[in-house]
C-alpha cells in the first residue's frame, strides 16, 4: 500500500529497542540496554544549573533558534576538554550534535554512496550497523582479538574493499567491552591514512575506567585528518540532553554541520549551556567518579556471579570499563533461542547475532550491568545460568 523508499523498506528495530519494550515492566531484570545508572544522573546539579540559566540574561537566547555549528561556549570547553588527551583542536575542528548516533549518522550521510564499503570490527555497535543499512553500505567485518583488530584482515579488506569509512569502538568496545592496545591504534590509523579510509573513533565510555590503564586515544596518532572521533557526554553526563560532538578535519567537520542543517538545525541551547557549565564548574570530574566507583561495584559483582553460576563451558570477557560484558556459550548454542525462556523469568539481554555484519555469533550474548543493583545482578545471572545449563544438558 506504502511505497517506502528502498533504504528503509527492510530495516526493522534495533533489538535493543524491541527487547527495552519488554523490559519496562519493574519486574524484569534487565541485562539489555546500555543505560546509565538512575542514581549516577546528576538531576541536582542539572536543576541548579538550567534554573542559573533561565534567571539569567540568557534566558530569551536559550529558547531561540542558535548556529547549526553549536554554542561556542560548549565548544570552548570541548577544546579544553580534549587537549585533556593530548587531542589538539580548534573551534573549526567541532560540531555539536544531537548524540553520538547522530554523528555516527551525518558521516555517513557526508561519506556513503549506495554500495560504498564501510568496514567494522565483528562484533560492533548495532545501531551502526543500521545506519550504514539505511544508507545502503556495503558492510564488511574485519576480525578482531583481546588486542583489536587483526591487522593483517585489516590490510586485507582495506585493498580489497577500498571502503569510505571504518568504523571503531576501540575503548569498552559495545559489545564487548574489549580496549584495543595503543600499538593496534596506531597501526590502523597508518593502514587508514595509507588507503584513504577515514577511520571513526567512537568514545562513548572511555571516561568509565575503572581498572587500568588508559590508552591513548586513535585521534592523537592521526596526523592528517584521517581519524574522527565522536563522543558523547551520554554516559557521563545525561543521555536526556543528548549532547555529543564530532572532532575532525576542518573540511569533514563542514560537510557534517551541512547534513546537520537538513536533520534538525541544531541541537537545543538550553542543553548546550547546561553541559557547558557543568564542565566549567567542576562537575564532569567529581560525579564521574562517584559513578565510576558505583559502576566498578557492579561490575565487580556481575563477574562474581558469572564465576558463581555460569558452566565451565561459557566464557566471558572482563573488562577495565565501559558498560558490558559478553558472553560466549558452546557454538551449538543459540543465545537468540535462550531469549524467549529468559524473558520469560523476567531477564532480558541482547542475543550477539545482532552485532555482527554477517550474521555471526550466534552462540554469544550483551550483558548491561550499570543499570542493575548488586541485589538483581546476583539474582538475573543465577536465573541466566539456570537456563544455560539446562540448553547444555539437553545437547
Amino acid at each position: 500500500m506504502f511505497r517506502f523508499s528502498d533504504r528503509i523498506k527492510d530495516l526493522s528495530g534495533t533489538a535493543t529497542r524491541e527487547i527495552l519494550k519488554l523490559t519496562s515492566r519493574p519486574e524484569v531484570i534487565s541485562f539489555a540496554g546500555g543505560m546509565p545508572s538512575r542514581e549516577g544522573l546528576p538531576c541536582d546539579v542539572i536543576r541548579e544549573i538550567s534554573d542559573g540559566i533561565l534567571k539569567s540574561d540568557l534566558a530569551p537566547t536559550v529558547l531561540q533558534y542558535g548556529q547549526t555549528e553549536g554554542r561556542p561556549e560548549l565548544t570552548e570547553q570541548i577544546v579544553a576538554y580534549l587537549k585533556r588527551f593530548d587531542v589538539v583542536a580548534g573551534a573549526e575542528n567541532i560540531q555539536i550534535v544531537s548524540g553520538g548516533q547522530q554523528g555516527l549518522d551525518l558521516l555517513c550521510k557526508a561519506f556513503v554512496n549506495t554500495g560504498d564499503a564501510v568496514l567494522v570490527e565483528n562484533p560492533t555497535y548495532l545501531a551502526f550497523l543500521q545506519i550504514a543499512k539505511t544508507y545502503q553500505a556495503n558492510i564488511v567485518g574485519v576480525d578482531a582479538d583481546e588486542n583489536g583488530l587483526i591487522l593483517s584482515d585489516l590490510k586485507s579488506k582495506l585493498e580489497k574493499y577500498s571502503p569510505k569509512l571504518l568504523y571503531t569502538v576501540p575503548t569498552f568496545s559495545n559489545p564487548t567491552g574489549k580496549t584495543y592496545s595503543a600499538e593496534n591504534r596506531k597501526a590502523i590509523v597508518e593502514l587508514c591514512a595509507q588507503y584513504g579510509t577515514v577511520a571513526i573513533e567512537d568514545d562513548p565510555y572511555g571516561r568509565l575506567r575503572y581498572s587500568g590503564d588508559d590508552v591513548p586515544l586513535m585521534k592523537t596518532f592521526d596526523t592528517n585528518g584521517t581519524v574522527v572521533y565522536v563522543s558523547s557526554f551520554s554516559k557521563t553526563v545525561a543521555p536526556g540532553l543528548r549532547v555529543a560532538f564530532v572532532c575532525g578535519a576542518p573540511e569533514i567537520v563542514r560537510k557534517v554541520s551541512i547534513g546537520k542543517q537538513g536533520a534538525d538545525v541544531q541541537n537545543p541551547v538550553l542543553c548546550q549551556l547546561i553541559v557547558a557549565e557543568y564542565l566549567k564548574r567542576g562537575y564532569f570530574d567529581k560525579v564521574l567518579a562517584q559513578n565510576i566507583a558505583l559502576y566498578k561495584t557492579r561490575r565487580d559483582c556481575m563477574l562474581a556471579a558469572l564465576d558463581k553460576h555460569m558452566p565451565e563451558e561459557v566464557s566471558y570477557t572482563r573488562p577495565d570499563g565501559g558498560l558490558f560484558i559478553w558472553l560466549t556459550l558452546p557454538e551449538r548454542i543459540d543465545a537468540a533461542k535462550l531469549l524467549p525462556a529468559a524473558l520469560e523469568k523476567n531477564v532480558a539481554y541482547i542475543q550477539g547475532c545482532e552485532f555482527y555484519a554477517d550474521g555471526g555469533g550466534k552462540n554469544t550474548m550483551r550483558l548491561n550491568f550499570s543499570n542493575s543493583d548488586e541485589r538483581r545482578i546476583e539474582q538475573g545471572i543465577s536465573v541466566l545460568a539456570s537456563i544455560i545449563k539446562d540448553k547444555i544438558k539437553e545437547q
